[in-house]
Formats: structure tokens, sequence, C-alpha cells
């Protein structure tokens, strides 16, 4: 199996992601064809420099004859600004009817000081707006699916951080032109790769306050903290935001897991480099792209299993017998487990010592979550004793991708086998919300998305 590897050993943003997707084999032209396709007035400069001793490839997104500013230096250059218009005026003045760009989004790219930037016009654009530029582009439907996922998980994370809605959220920060060009080539180029799975590192997120539209932050900043639910972090104590939240959109949507480097055969490296060059640490993300090697667990494995080419990853298996608990607790129980994070949740009936018929319950989960999960069992159930172990299981990369029907839009879940798609299944939620308000029956609502999902990727 074909993998990708994203060392985020300083942090990931848009920009870096760009770098070393060109850096490891992306043409710069696919890239510039598809900032061409997005017709959003936007252009790609490609470099090399030189990060503490790494040569790495910058990629910069150019609107309206300006280039794209981290926007911690945007929201300082701003509050300057805002003070000035307000100071007393002493002379002469020369009103050029122009105000500060506003397209700066949420790269860090720990920037240099970048140029004075003046506002040309660029709205702040919702997810409506965001979606129809990126249909009508001329790129693949895959890349349109990888580029929408991305900025809906942004709109989420922010609906959580604001308590607001998806739809609601209007991008201040990323959705603009550069934030547009940035997430739409990485879901180009992360397709153009030819990959079965992307693997991510642990990821270093920096420390300290980053300015932003809603005023000074810590760092990490709130929207990537909820982008990160469950990812391994860490900060080496770098006075900077290394994780920026496009950057963390685009390792969520991708990343399949989080571990140390993978078995694999290495055949190509990439390096993206951020626009800060700090003093003794490389300031780059580096990708590695290869071939999948043979792993402890799964020499382990039976014959049968290790035939199986898709992603073997550490799973616990949680246990407990019930033959007092109320029926309609047990379900209760299996939508709380679920949501708290269990992969999955089911009951298989047992007929229990002295005759008595009892439910198994058994919950599937990372074994990170083992140990909440078992003080939920403790506590919502009456069992006296949960009994645990680890299993090593294959399972399908899975990826969500949407269709729109004359009722509204349903999700569809696709697994790929090999770089092949082997399943694909309508969101069972989407369509039943969809038959309740139209009044269609479910099956023909799930037909009619899976004829959809055919016609569009057949």
């Amino acid at each position: 199996m074909r993998i990708a590897y994203i060392d985020a050993f300083s942090g990931i943003s848009g920009d870096m992601f760009l770098g070393a997707l060109v850096d490891a084999g992306v043409p710069p032209r696919l890239l510039e064809e598809t900032v061409t396709a997005l017709d959003v007035g936007a252009r790609l400069e490609v470099r090399r420099v030189d990060r503490s001793g790494i040569s790495a490839t910058k990629v910069d997104v150019w609107a309206g004859g300006e280039k794209d500013l981290p926007r911690e230096e945007y929201w300082k250059q701003k509050e300057d600004l805002d003070k000035a218009a307000h100071a007393p005026s002493h002379g002469h003045t020369h009103d050029h009817g122009h105000s500060h760009h506003q397209h700066s989004h949420d790269e860090s790219r720990a920037g240099a000081p970048a140029p004075h930037k003046h506002d040309h016009g660029h709205p702040l654009r919702g997810l409506k707006e965001i979606r129809e530029i990126i249909a009508k582009a001329k790129i693949s439907d895959s890349a349109k699916t990888r580029a929408v996922a991305i900025f809906e998980a942004l709109a989420d994370a922010e609906a959580k951080v604001h308590n607001s809605t998806r739809d609601a959220i209007h991008f201040h920060e990323v959705g603009a032109v550069d934030a547009i060009v940035d997430v739409v080539c990485a879901a180009v180029g992360s397709g153009a790769l030819g990959v079965d799975e992307w693997v991510c590192s642990p990821l270093n997120l920096g420390s300290g306050t980053v300015k932003c539209q809603h005023g000074e932050f810590p760092i990490p900043a709130p929207a990537v903290v909820e982008l990160l639910k469950d990812a391994p972090v860490f900060s080496s104590g770098i006075q900077a935001e290394l994780v920026t939240p496009t950057g963390a959109a685009i390792v969520k949507v991708l990343a399949k897991r989080f571990e140390p480097i993978p078995g694999m055969k290495i055949e190509k490296i990439g390096y993206g480099a951020g626009s800060r060059d700090f003093q003794g640490h490389a300031n780059v993300v580096r990708i590695l792209v290869g071939e999948s090697g043979p792993t402890k667990h799964a020499a382990e494995g039976s014959r049968a299993t290790s035939d199986i080419e898709a992603p073997r990853e550490t799973i616990s298996v949680l246990e407990a017998n019930l033959d007092d608990l109320n029926p309609q607790v047990f379900g209760y129980v299996m939508d709380r487990l679920l949501a708290e994070g269990a992969l999955d949740v089911f009951g298989t009936p047992v007929q229990m010592k002295k005759n008595r018929p009892g439910m198994l319950l058994t919950v599937l989960c990372k074994p990170e979550h083992a140990a909440p999960l078992t003080r939920l069992i403790f506590t919502e159930t009456t069992t006296l004793g949960v009994r645990m172990r680890e299993e090593r299981r294959a399972a399908l990369v899975r990826r969500s991708v949407s269709v729109q029907t004359k009722w509204g839009e349903v999700r569809l879940k696709v697994a790929n086998l090999n770089g092949a798609v082997a399943n694909y299944a309508p969101e069972y939620e989407d369509c039943r919300r969809i038959a309740e308000a139209h009044h269609v029956p479910l099956k023909q609502v799930m037909q009619e998305a899976t004829r959809l999902y055919l016609e569009q990727n057949g």
C-alpha cells in the first residue's frame, strides 16, 4: 500500500503543505492550473528557500498584486491603521479611497514582516459561496470533495467555538482568496501524489498568543484545538503559531491515523517552508511518500489477514454482561458511549446463570478511550465488572462525500481498498431526515443518493 507521511515536527499551515507537495514531486504547473481554474484573480509564486540548513520549497499566494499576509501581522497592521485613522489630524492628508487588505486568512507562515496590504473588495464568504466557487472550478470531483470537506471541517470548528452553525459561519480569516487557493490546491495536490493513505506525526503546536479577528487568543487557537481533537500534539516551546486552522483542517480531512513514522520504503521526500526562519529550528513540514512495509503486528497475524492490504490498527474491546438492566437504559448507554468516542457499540442476547436472559454489551474504541468509557459503563449500568482486551483490525480508508438530491444534501460514506472504491453507502441519518421532512419513502431517498453518487463518480 502506498502511503504519505506528514512529519509535522514544526507544525503545518496551508502554504507549508503546498510547498511540501511540490517538493515531493507534484508539478507546480498543476497547482498553477488549479489557481487559474478557480478564477479568483490569484497566482502562485514558487521558490527555493533555506530554513536552518534545510533546502525547502516556499509557495506564496498573490492576489490583487499583493502577497498573502500572516494573520498575526495582518491584525497588527489593522490595529495600527485603526489607531492612525482615529488620531487627530495635524496637516494635509491624501485619501486614496482604500483600506487595509482583508484577505489574510489563518496562516502563521510565521512570517517575516510582509508588505502593507490594501482592500481590493474581497468579500467575507460563507460556506455556500465557497462551495459555489469550488463547484465551478474545472478540477476533478474527488479534489472538489476534499476541498469542500476541508472547509466544512473549518466551519464546524468555528461553529463549535462560537456556538453557531456551519452555514451561519462567515470566514473572516479563511474565506478569502489566498485561503481558497491554499485549500483547493492542497486537495488537488494531495490527490496527485497517488497514495492510498495519509498518516500524520504528532503535531508541534507552538506557544504564546496570536492576534485574530476576535482579539488575542492563546496558542493553539480555539479552532485548532477543536480540529485536532483526538490527535497527538505537543509544544517544543517556540513562541509562534505553528499549526494554523487551515493546516489543522487539512490534517483532519486527510490523515486517517497518527503515529511515529510507520514501516515504509521511502521513495520521495518533500520539504515545505514557512515564512519565518527560526534560530536553530527548521520551520518546515516534511512529507515522506513510499510503500508501506511489513510490521511486527502484520507478521504476527494469520496468513489470511496479511493478504488484506488495508491499514491496520490496534483497538480496545470492552465487554460487560448485563442481566438486570432496564432495556430503556441499555439504549441510552449505547448512545452515550458513541457520543463519548466509541468506534462501535452493540448488544448480543445471551442466556446467563440461573437461566436468566441478558445482554452482552460490547464496545470497540481507541486504546486511549478505554479508561473513560469503562468508567461510563460502571456509572450508567448495573455491571460489577468490565472485561477488556486489545485486538488488531484491518480497516478500510474512509472518507465522506456529498451529493445534492432534489430534497437536499446527503452525505455518503466511501471506503477505499488499495486506492479503489470498495464500498459506498448513504448516511442513514441524512436520508431519514429528508424522508421525514419531505414525506418521501426512506428507501427512495437512499436509492437516489446512491444513483447520484454513481453518476458523478462512474
